[in-house]
């Protein structure tokens, strides 16, 4: 069973550096796109970045130019680094596999493989 495990999460302030690690395990990711949402308490999950199997990335306009994405294709480990953090970012951040990139950021959107998520929490 495809399994995926985040590592990372922390309390930092404002205008912060954090890097969220992703690791893989119970099967094959090649081909895979791999990612992450993140959800705040009382909202909707949100997509946030990928970086598909050609290393092609995406990212939602709320991470854009703060936050980059890069990936180990021997070991399918995704990392996502996160720069001039804000309170906006506070939320659980899940990583994410699907063989489908597309629509990262459909509200509602599930993936094939899901992990159980960390916390990241940015005070002012």
């Amino acid at each position: 069973q495809k399994r995926l495990l985040e590592t990372g999460g922390a309390s930092v302030q404002a205008g912060g550096s954090l890097r969220l690690s992703c690791a893989s395990s119970g099967g094959t990711f090649s081909g895979y796109c791999m990612g992450w949402f993140r959800q705040a308490p009382g909202q909707e999950r949100e997509g946030i970045a990928y970086v598909d199997s050609d290393y092609a990335q995406w990212f939602a306009k709320s991470v854009y130019r703060r936050f980059t994405i890069s990936r180990d294709m021997d070991t399918n480990t995704v990392f996502l680094q996160m720069n001039s953090l804000q309170p906006a970012d506070t939320a659980t951040y899940y990583c994410a596999a699907d063989p489908l990139c597309g629509l990262w950021d459909e509200a509602g959107r599930h993936f094939e493989v899901e992990g159980q998520g960390t916390l990241v929490s940015v005070s002012s």
